[in-house]
Order: structure tokens, then sequence, then C-alpha cells
């Protein structure tokens, strides 16, 4: 980890964008590999690549609060 601030970014009917250091666990505590300083989380609960996004969100018509 580094001292570089963790920004996450909720988007509209999107996911979360994650970007900077942070670290990614496990409801069980295991840590999930990083490839990318920024990744996009799942926030619909249709990926096929959880906890990261893969667009099904787009297809299934997910909406978020205003």
């Amino acid at each position: 980890m580094t001292d570089e601030p963790v920004v996450i970014t909720a988007y509209p009917d999107g996911p979360l964008l994650v970007r900077g250091a942070a670290e990614l666990r496990t409801p069980d505590g295991q840590e999930v590999a990083r490839t990318r300083r920024t990744v996009a989380l799942c926030r619909c609960g249709l990926s096929t690549i959880k906890p990261f996004c893969d667009g099904t969100h787009k297809a299934a018509g997910f909406r978020t609060d205003d």
C-alpha cells in the first residue's frame, strides 16, 4: 500500500469505480487480487466476474436511486 489517496466513485446506474491502492477482500477476509490501479466493482449483483463489473448492468436495466 502507498500513501496515495483512495477515491471511490459511484456511477449512476453503474459500478463503483475504485482508484488507488485499496485492498479488496472477500467476506471471509481473503484478499482479492488486483491487476490494475483502477477497478470497477459490481453493484447490480449480476456480473460473471464478481466482485468486478462486466457491464451486465446495462443489459439488465440496473438502476440506482436518484
